[in-house]
């Protein structure tokens, strides 16, 4: 891959662990349990960080917003995490635990020119993703929870006849934290920048995903088949061994899959328009920052990236295929 969806991927793999460390950090457990969250699994804590700028929203939609997980899953955090604790102290501790993680990781540096310059970057491109944030996403078909009317319809290409049509109205995660006011620390800054682009370009994915004909489980199944992550990876999505195994046949069904569960040609190249949509959707913020900007923020996040890859906070499999797609 070349050209700017491979610089628009670049940015993502060296943003994305900068975001991440919210999910898995000492300081994110500590502040969770201090509102009162179960932190003997990361779920709790991982729902309402993630959720909180949607405000005090059920579980449909997470389940929307999100994708990936099963409903039966999310019903067991959403919306009884809201009785925890309200959204808005939630993104009080989110912004707390992320300031003790970066100190943690990063020491005296959090304060520094260079900081400070590669948030400012951060926060241009962020705000240029606020402004090209869609006005909706698709709901795709889940058997029994989601679907009726703009449900994904398989097509066998991207926006193709039957793909899904994104109904008005409905905002995504990169809507909702474009919306949140910046801190005013710089380190803080260009977490939040990673969080509103990681989140912008989640959008467009889930946007390419619909326009594919794939459902969430089905997401998950054929991005398994081609090596982002093991099967196993995926179970923590919640979906059950039965739902995995529907959505293995209806890829099958339509070509996608051979008898083994590893993709098709078909299988791999759906799956390739799948990510370079993705990528042609997250790149407005990066054309806005221009090529200089871009090349020089990669500068400045190649030691904070190396310092958080080195730390072993974050898994070295995941279900976002960074370093495989």
């Amino acid at each position: 891959m070349t050209g700017e969806p491979a610089r628009v991927r670049q940015m993502w793999h060296l943003l994305e662990p900068l975001h991440a460390v919210l999910y898995y950090a000492p300081a994110a457990f500590e502040e969770a349990a201090a509102l009162g969250y179960d932190t003997e699994e990361r779920w709790a804590s991982y729902f309402a960080w993630r959720a909180a700028p949607l405000g005090a929203v059920g579980a449909a939609e997470v389940v929307r917003t999100f994708h990936s997980f099963a409903p039966a899953m999310v019903d067991g955090y959403v919306p009884d995490g809201w009785v925890t604790a309200a959204p808005d102290s939630v993104l009080a501790a989110r912004l707390r635990a992320v300031d003790r993680a970066y100190r943690a990781l990063f020491g005296d540096r959090v304060e520094g020119p260079e900081f400070a310059e590669a948030a400012a970057l951060a926060r241009r491109a962020a705000e240029a993703a606020g402004r090209d944030a869609p006005g909706g996403l698709g709901v795709a078909k889940v058997p029994g929870v989601l679907g009726g009317p703009g449900a994904a319809e398989a097509p066998g290409v991207l926006g193709g006849p039957g793909a899904a049509k994104a109904p008005g109205g409905l905002g995504g995660l990169g809507a909702a934290n474009s919306a949140l006011p910046w801190p005013d620390a710089p380190h803080l800054t260009l977490w939040q920048a990673a969080t509103v682009l990681r989140e912008h370009r989640g959008d467009g994915h889930i946007a390419a995903l619909i326009g594919a004909g794939l459902d969430p489980v089905e997401a998950l199944v054929s991005f398994a088949a081609v090596g982002a992550a093991a099967p196993a990876v995926f179970a923590s999505r919640g979906w059950s061994a039965d739902e995995w195994g529907a959505a293995r046949r209806r890829l099958q069904e339509r070509g996608l899959l051979a008898a083994d569960g590893t993709a098709t040609d078909a299988g791999r190249e759906l799956r390739a328009k799948v990510e370079l949509r993705t990528d042609e959707e997250a790149a407005a913020p990066w054309r806005a920052l221009g090529e200089a900007g871009r090349e020089r923020l990669v500068e400045l996040l190649g030691e904070p990236w190396l310092a958080v890859i080195g730390s072993g906070l974050l898994p070295s499999e995941n279900t976002l295929g960074i370093g495989k797609v």
